[in-house]
């Protein structure tokens, strides 16, 4: 219950709290309805009073009923203002309502109140319109600063995606999968908002330059590609023309070698428009499978007549490697004569078995032409000659010690004998040498 005005009898209104209650509880407001003779009054001309802190204050006129009545509907009144400015809090602490809203009609509400035309508990209801007050803008200065900092970093964002797009503009060859990401990065700049105008604008020139600066080297750079393709057309079509003409040449080794080289110089012409490579490549192909197929057909006919020709050398080795060059080394050398002659007429043998029938061949030859080397050192004149030269001295040297014995002279018969020994060791020297040979 409010105390009592001692001046007028009237009760006193509620003091008007500052704003630092907004950081508490909401201040209670009672309802009016209930008890209206505690807010206010009515004369006995029908004037309508209510309690505020500075005294009271005429609201209106009631004629059309009791007193009782008329308090009842102004005090109504004051509980349609308490109730709307409760849903104002509810709506704001919820966050379904705007708090510039709220606190647009909380201050029109409160500002009006010392005209209001109600009765009920002004103070209270200007103490929770305060409350109000201060959580708007509160919510108003938390709004700011998220929708500062959602700006922010809307920029930062599109800064960086003007950045990517610049760097693909720049560097970027990988066409497709860059302009791809142009494309992706476009949808996704438009996704960002809360940048002002000013630095949006900016923003976006460079992003639209990059992307035009992309889109004029990619334009560039596929001319070019053009270019280039229609140039290795035309050196695809001399290439052809050329193994076109050669397909029917017999001049297979010569023939097979330039086939070759004019797959190395079309690899080199890089790809023609995309519309006549493959042909292109089909003609090429065919003029080299028509050679190779014909030369393929010569080759296994050859191939046939050089089987036969290995297996008569085959035949010839078998007699061959039967030489004994040791037992008749002449009958050996002409025996190997004949063979090497018949050899030579067969004729060419299969690649892969020319080093095989070669090699058993030369490895007759080879014993032939050893055992030849050995005969002739055996009976080499200068040989010969210096073993019989050193037989002589151990001769000479034998008589000497003989004759020096028979005279009584010991000692030059052992200087003999000791020569003789000398020469004798070289005379088996020599010996072995020629009988190694």
């Amino acid at each position: 219950m409010a105390q009592e005005n001692t001046s007028t009898g009237t009760p006193a209104p509620h003091p008007v709290p500052h704003a630092l209650h907004a950081g508490h509880a909401a201040p209670p407001v009672p309802p009016a309805e209930p008890t209206p003779s505690t807010w206010g009054r009515i004369d006995d001309e029908g004037a309508v009073y209510v309690v505020t802190a500075e005294g009271e204050r005429a609201v209106g006129i009631w004629q059309a009923g009791t007193p009782d009545e008329g308090l009842v509907h102004y005090a109504r009144r004051f509980d349609d203002l308490r109730t709307e400015v409760e849903l104002l809090e509810t709506r704001l602490i919820s966050g379904a309502g705007d708090p510039k809203h709220a606190l647009s009609s909380a201050t029109q509400i409160r500002d009006g109140l010392s005209e209001a035309a109600v009765v009920g508990d002004l103070a209270a209801l200007a103490a929770r319109l305060e409350y109000v007050i201060a959580h708007a803008e509160k919510a108003l200065a938390s709004a700011k600063a998220e929708r500062e900092e959602a700006r922010a970093a809307a920029v930062v964002r599109k800064q960086a995606l003007a950045e990517e797009a610049e760097t693909i503009a720049a560097d970027s060859t990988q066409w497709k999968a860059a302009g791809d990401r142009l494309r992706a990065i476009l949808d996704e700049w438009k996704t960002v908002k809360g940048v002002d105008r000013k630095t949006d604008d900016e923003l976006w020139k460079r992003f639209s330059k990059a992307r035009e600066g992309f889109n004029r080297r990619r334009g560039s750079h596929f001319a070019e590609l053009d270019k280039q393709r229609a140039s290795a057309k035309t050196r695809k079509e001399e290439l052809i023309a050329e193994a076109e003409a050669i397909s029917e040449s017999e001049d297979w080794g010569e023939t097979a070698g330039r086939y070759k080289d004019l797959m190395t110089e079309w690899k080199a012409a890089g790809r023609a428009p995309k519309d006549s490579d493959e042909a292109l490549w089909q003609r090429f192909r065919a003029a080299q499978d028509k050679f190779f197929a014909r030369r393929s057909a010569v080759f296994s006919e050859r191939d046939a007549e050089f089987s036969q020709n290995a297996a008569r050398k085959e035949e010839l080795l078998i007699e061959a490697e039967k030489i004994d060059a040791a037992a008749n080394f002449e009958a050996a050398k002409s025996a190997l004569r004949r063979i090497q002659e018949q050899w030579d007429e067969i004729g060419k043998v299969p690649r892969e078995r020319i080093r095989e029938l070669d090699g058993r061949l030369k490895a007759v030859q080879d014993a032939v032409k050893s055992a030849e080397d050995n005969r002739w050192r055996r009976t080499d004149p200068e040989a010969q000659a210096r073993a019989a030269q050193f037989r002589e001295r151990v001769a000479q040297f034998e008589s000497q010690a003989a004759k020096a014995r028979a005279a009584g002279d010991e000692r030059r018969a052992k200087q003999a004998d000791e020569q003789a020994a000398q020469w004798r060791e070289w005379l088996q020297a020599a010996e072995a040498a020629v009988a190694d040979r």
